[in-house]
């Protein structure tokens, strides 16, 4: 029972970080500093791949390694924005090192996807069938879009503390 709702709440705290990324995301499209909304998907996320962990396993999984980079990723990004205020190269590392968070935190969704919904399992069971490979594809190639996307929009904002 402990183990349902810890997994709900996780699951809760992933969706509000994925949703609150793209928020992020389309700001930085828009060449918009969205503050609150940055804070909400940077906790979020750190809450996503740090409840990660609390999972009862024997050994390291994918998922533990996907957690891992997110955190160093994360790190970074939360370094950029809040100690050196996205001066400089700052904000391109910044954008970047966000949209790889998010990235991680939309390709763990899809693996869940695909492990957990029965018509995607049954189209890739092992996830080593091309529907799971295109689709995680293309996420990647949406992800690489973004982040050169709002790497290039959001240089024109002016320099203001976090």
């Amino acid at each position: 029972m402990i183990l349902a709702i810890y997994t709900v709440v996780h699951v809760i705290i992933s969706l509000v970080g994925i949703v609150s990324g793209f928020v992020v995301v389309v700001g930085m499209l828009g060449a918009k500093r969205l503050d609150c909304w940055t804070s909400l998907f940077l906790a979020t996320t750190v809450a996503t791949s740090v409840t990660g962990f609390g999972f009862p396993v024997h050994h390291l999984l994918p998922s533990h390694v996907v957690g891992i980079i997110s955190l160093v990723v994360l790190a970074v990004a939360i370094f950029a924005l809040y100690a050196r205020h996205l001066a400089g190269a700052w904000r391109g590392t910044y954008v970047i090192t966000a949209v790889i968070a998010l990235y991680l935190n939309v390709f763990v969704l899809v693996v869940q996807a695909f492990l957990k919904v029965p018509a995607l399992k049954e189209m890739a069971p092992t996830q080593t069938e091309p529907p799971f490979k295109l689709t995680q594809l293309v996420t990647l190639l949406v992800f690489v879009a973004l982040a050169i996307g709002a790497t290039i929009k959001f240089r024109g904002e002016p320099v203001r503390p976090a």
